[in-house]
């Protein structure tokens, strides 16, 4: 992961998969990929880092429980200098906020848009 890469405003900085077969999306990805998977977890709950070489590239978890009945699914992150500061625009420019901005320890503070298409994107803001 290049570190000064993620903290620049406007880039797309990280990517996940949400899922309801964590084991059968490491197997398919690992396999055809050839990713390196390694287990750990975040926020109390199991997160697996997807690593090409050595650089992360991506982080595949459980759908949570308040986003229950949504389809499997890769988000993409982008990264902004203060993710609470952009509350007003997103909603200026018509879009909504679908998950308020949160802390994930020792990472960062995100939260979940929608743009006025319908399109999803998490912003975040890394420490």
């Amino acid at each position: 992961m290049n570190i000064d890469a993620m903290k620049q405003h406007g880039a797309f900085s990280w990517n996940e998969l949400l899922t309801t077969d964590v084991a059968g999306a490491k197997a398919f990805y690992g396999a055809l990929l050839g990713w390196t998977l390694e287990d750990m977890k975040s926020n109390g709950k199991d997160y697996t880092i997807a690593k090409a070489g050595a650089a992360q590239v991506g982080g595949i978890m459980a759908i949570p429980a308040q986003a229950k009945g949504m389809p499997p699914a890769w988000g993409a992150y982008v990264t902004v200098n203060n993710v609470d500061a952009l509350i007003p625009q997103v909603k200026k420019l018509g879009g909504s906020i679908c998950v308020p901005p949160m802390d994930i320890p020792g990472l960062g503070r995100f939260m979940v848009i929608q743009d006025p298409q319908g399109a999803t994107l998490s912003l975040i803001t890394y420490i």
